[in-house]
């Protein structure tokens, strides 16, 4: 009985070492090293968006990253910085994806970005705005659609995220959301292949 119930113990404490190992990330003070600019996606910017506006975090090793959600801005590009940059604003995405396929990061991947309007959702994934508007086909261009799928898929590499309908997702189908977007002109099986064959090319150095 001694060794049986060792066992268990032994058991559990393997099954609990990885929630351990997350419990230590979110002692105040354990953080990791940062630089204030850094890129998380090569040939992305950076603008930061305001501290009121997404939470630190040390993820994936406090929270698993394991999805990836798709917003439209609602508004230009320019706005949508200056919204994420205003602290009252109280929201933010990982990045804007422009019309010309420029790339705006504005919270680190090691960050919780206000995106979803679910907590558990928002510590889980990161979010990519796309400059437009949902009921206008014409902003969602062939640019926009290869340089986010890079970007996606530069992040299901980072965290081996599977690129499929479950794991990306849309802002309207995060549990809890009011939104529409990125909508019914929103081109998913495209957007799917695109990453898909992104991330069968090799990765960039």
């Amino acid at each position: 009985m001694l060794f049986g119930g060792l066992g268990i113990f032994a058991v559990a404490a393997v099954a609990g070492r990885e929630e351990i190992g997350r419990a230590w990330w979110l002692i105040p003070g354990v953080d990791k090293p940062r630089k204030e600019g850094e890129l998380d996606h090569a040939g992305a910017s950076w603008t930061s968006a305001s501290p009121a506006n997404w939470r630190k975090a040390d993820r994936p090793d406090d929270y698993r990253v394991d999805r990836i959600v798709v917003h439209v801005t609602q508004g230009g590009f320019e706005s949508s910085v200056d919204a994420f940059k205003n602290p009252w604003h109280k929201a933010s995405a990982h990045y804007i994806v422009r019309g010309d396929g420029h790339v705006e990061q504005m919270v680190r991947e090691l960050d919780v970005a206000f995106h979803s309007g679910n907590r558990s959702m928002n510590e889980r994934s990161v979010g990519i705005e796309h400059v437009g508007f949902v009921d206008r086909p014409q902003d969602f261009t062939d640019a926009m659609y290869a340089a986010s799928a890079r970007l996606a898929a530069d992040v299901c590499r980072r965290y081996g995220i599977p690129a499929d309908r479950t794991h990306i997702l849309g802002h309207s189908e995060v549990p809890g959301a009011d939104h529409t977007d990125p909508g019914r002109h929103w081109d998913w099986n495209r957007y799917i292949g695109l990453v898909r064959a992104a991330l069968e090319a090799p990765a960039p150095s």
